[in-house]
């Protein structure tokens, strides 16, 4: 998939699944439940134990029907791996100009987190194709809305205090798209292996997500 198919790919779903566990034994298996929920954009994020070799198996087990990505990208070694080895997408909890430029180098598609209106510029500027709000649950939605106003044309990814009660606000203060980790795959459901709940959980946010954009105007 193109970085553009990649970016509308993540516009039109409208979520980002951030998969964060102590281990690495379940992460197929919790990325498999994501999919039966209805969500295909996953991030296995690289504070999950061997988390290359990981990406690795959730690419070979899901690679084609999944948009995979990795996350807690902290510098550009990293990030070429974790290309190599399957990320379609590289997710940063910060701006670093070289791992924007990296994924300009590669056709790959770029989000990475900033907060300020400063940092959310220049990492846009620096060709950041979608930018991470983190973390969105300081400010909220309003905060979100704030940002808006200055930058309508910067695409905003709230992630950090997204969950069902809040998803609605934030999606109306102008988010793209959000990112969910852990309302999403639950602690508890990840510890006892409860993919059925994970599975179940990842349909509830599908389905806000739908009956917001079918209850608001296009445009």
């Amino acid at each position: 998939m193109s970085k553009a198919d990649s970016l509308q790919h993540v516009l039109n779903r409208g979520l980002v699944a951030i998969i964060r566990a102590p281990s690495s034994e379940k992460i197929v298996r919790i990325a498999r439940a994501l999919l039966d929920g209805g969500i295909d954009v996953i991030e296995v994020t690289f504070t999950v134990p061997g988390a290359l070799e990981v990406l690795q198996e959730v690419d070979e087990e899901l690679g084609n029907e999944i948009l995979l990505g990795a996350g807690t990208i902290l510098d550009t070694e990293t990030a070429r791996a974790a290309i190599l080895a399957g990320a379609q997408f590289i997710v940063t909890p910060t701006v670093n100009l070289d791992v924007i430029q990296l994924c300009r180098r590669y056709d790959k598609l770029c989000l990475p987190g900033a907060y300020t209106p400063t940092e959310i510029l220049t990492a846009w500027e620096a060709g950041g194709d979608i930018i991470k709000v983190f973390p969105a649950d300081i400010g909220g939605p309003a905060y979100l809305k704030a940002l808006r106003g200055p930058l309508p044309q910067v695409p905003l990814m709230p992630t950090g205090g997204v969950n069902l009660d809040t998803l609605r606000d934030f999606l109306a203060a102008g988010a793209c798209a959000v990112g969910l980790g852990g309302a999403l795959v639950e602690p508890e459901a990840e510890r006892s292996g409860d993919m059925q709940r994970i599975q179940k959980q990842a349909a509830r946010f599908v389905d806000a997500i739908r009956a917001f954009r079918d209850s608001t105007p296009a445009g």
